[in-house]
């Protein structure tokens, strides 16, 4: 939906990206409040949440060694220790919009995977799934960043949409609520699906699919410039910067 050439880039040429302070920093901050359910409710306070960071972020390293490229000319730590201090404000705030006392995650970290009548199979990592003892499901994604105007939302709530849609495949109840929980702003975003809902995004998950498809068959990925091209680790392929994609390697048709 972002950029089809992307799309080519990451997933038919699986080009390599480079790792990014924002999007690990993200993927720390997620790694924390999934941790600290793991603590009875009285122990899921603000100082233990900011603790768990730089043991989180040693997890981390060891898992993906190529993370230490983010702060290798940074031989006096001052640019390590500001970018912590950042993904600890971040845990902090986010007890001012949720406490974590009053909650016990059915899910966290949820691998969901469903096939639609269709064939076409959808999957996806849902951050914190809370069920009601009347049954009511609610899905939370929470979000570093800040929260989006309402002109640029729609790729937000079409994320949220479709993890409703999944859900309701595998639990045959469509969520009560969906959460957004914007760290970088302070803003929690509701929505509460309805059926018609689910059926609009299966609609244009189909469509999306149908021109994939087509895309796939013909090589034609035409790139989608907008504001995000400059965190784009490809331009030098791109011909919206003058460069030339590699060789197709799939064979069109």
């Amino acid at each position: 939906m972002q950029c089809p050439l992307l799309y080519r880039f990451r997933v038919i040429d699986k080009l390599p990206e480079k790792p990014s302070e924002a999007a690990t920093r993200g993927t720390l901050v997620h790694a924390v409040l999934e941790r600290l359910f793991d603590a009875p409710a009285v122990e899921r306070t603000a100082p233990r949440a900011k603790a768990m960071v730089p043991h989180q972020w040693d997890r981390l390293r060891a898992a993906r060694p190529e993370l230490t490229e983010l702060f290798a000319d940074d031989a006096a730590g001052e640019r390590l220790a500001r970018w912590l201090g950042e993904a600890e404000s971040l845990v902090e705030r986010w007890f001012e919009l949720e406490d974590p006392t009053r909650l016990e995650p059915a899910e966290r970290e949820m691998f969901v995977e469903t096939e639609l009548d269709s064939g076409l199979r959808l999957r996806g990592v849902i951050d914190r799934v809370d069920v009601a003892p009347t049954g009511e499901v609610r899905i939370v994604d929470y979000k570093t960043g800040k929260a989006p105007r309402p002109q640029y939302a729609e790729s937000a709530h079409f994320q949220m949409a479709f993890y409703a849609l999944v859900v309701s495949r595998l639990k045959g109840v469509v969520p009560r609520r969906l959460q957004l929980v914007y760290l970088g702003s302070g803003d929690v975003l509701t929505y509460d699906p309805v059926p018609a809902d689910l059926e609009r995004v299966e609609r244009k998950l189909l469509a999306l699919w149908d021109a994939i498809r087509r895309a796939v068959e013909t090589g034609d990925f035409p790139p989608r410039p907008t504001k995000l091209c400059g965190w784009c680790d490809h331009q030098a392929l791109c011909p919206e910067f003058g460069g030339t994609p590699p060789v197709y390697p799939l064979t069109a048709g």
